[in-house]
């Protein structure tokens, strides 16, 4: 049905579906300034004043980071498209920031798959969803591993009000899940986005212990770079905590926050309700850790995705001999 639609209206629809993309992460950005019920925007930005987070030197810095962040996760996409060809910087650029506006509304950013591999000729499709999966598998394991280091020592260092009987019975439910869960797998070909878990397997092997080390190191650069920026921002907020004290609650709040499921633009509310949660324990208040929460967001997030948005108003599909 759509090979037989004339040209016009082919790319009509094409400009259509490309200017819903930047108008819908235009909107769901806005509401997140406007309509966001944990923190007032008119208050966001009175706070941000009284902090002189407003100066030419913080912004830089604030900026740099950022740049510095989504510089490592474009060498990270490179780096992993690598195994099917070679690719310059700026395409791996236009790539990166184009499916970041795409898949901003997106449950887990799962539109980030598609939008990255739209960029290829179908040929190298599917390997293109697999290997945007092992780098976010990447990203996913670091982000356990530091995370789960700081929740041990933030269990050592703090007090926690746990309900023993609720964990327990919380613990035993998580055990008969993932019981069933084993016995499934093994009954039936369990899949992952679509790639079944011995294919995911026989690829990672294929890839190379070499590969998967660079591809992990630049992933940990990453994490170093975004949680101490984090840091950075709760300073300016005037919060003293040392850099271990901070880290220990930065790592555990983005490892309970990773695993829960959220829509991209919700990823501030979750992080929000953990942070503040965490932060809380170690007698923080809640108003700058909601305000350091909506910046990260905004500088990680929204900011790049505006700029993501001029690749999604120029992208072309591949042509057939690519």
């Amino acid at each position: 049905m759509h090979s037989s639609l004339p040209y016009k209206t082919k790319q009509f629809f094409f400009v259509l579906i490309k200017l819903s993309i930047v108008v819908g992460a235009f909107y769901f950005i806005s509401q997140k300034l406007l309509n966001n019920d944990q923190l007032d925007f008119e208050r966001f930005l009175s706070f941000l004043k009284e902090n002189s987070l407003f100066s030419l030197k913080n912004i830089a810095f604030l900026v740099f980071l950022t740049v510095l962040n989504w510089f490592f996760e474009i060498i990270k996409w490179r780096f992993l498209v690598s195994k099917i060809k070679v690719i310059s910087f700026f395409e791996a650029l236009e790539q990166s920031l184009g499916a970041l506006t795409a898949s901003l509304f997106t449950p887990n950013r799962i539109g980030e798959y598609g939008a990255k591999a739209i960029y290829y000729s179908k040929p190298h499709r599917k390997r293109i969803l697999l290997l945007n999966l092992i780098g976010n598998m990447m990203q996913m394991t670091i982000t356990v591993v530091l995370g789960c280091v700081g929740f041990i020592f933030f269990y050592k260092n703090y007090t926690l009000n746990i309900d023993y009987f609720k964990l327990s019975r919380g613990l035993l439910i998580i055990m008969v899940i993932g019981t069933l869960s084993v016995i499934g797998v093994k009954q039936s070909k369990y899949k992952i986005k679509g790639f079944s878990i011995e294919k995911i397997r026989d690829y990672i092997l294929k890839l190379g212990l070499n590969f998967l080390s660079i591809g992990l190191l630049i992933s940990f650069v990453r994490y170093v770079i975004f949680s101490f920026q984090f840091y950075y921002i709760l300073n300016l907020f005037g919060i003293n905590l040392s850099y271990t004290e901070a880290m220990i609650i930065i790592t555990s709040m983005y490892l309970l926050a990773s695993i829960i499921p959220t829509i991209s633009i919700f990823d501030v509310v979750i992080k929000g309700s953990v942070a503040i949660y965490l932060f809380d324990i170690a007698g923080i208040e809640e108003l700058p850790v909601l305000c350091c929460i909506l910046l990260m967001w905004l500088l990680n997030f929204a900011l790049p995705s505006v700029f993501g948005s001029y690749y999604v108003l120029n992208f072309n599909l591949p042509k057939t001999k690519n």
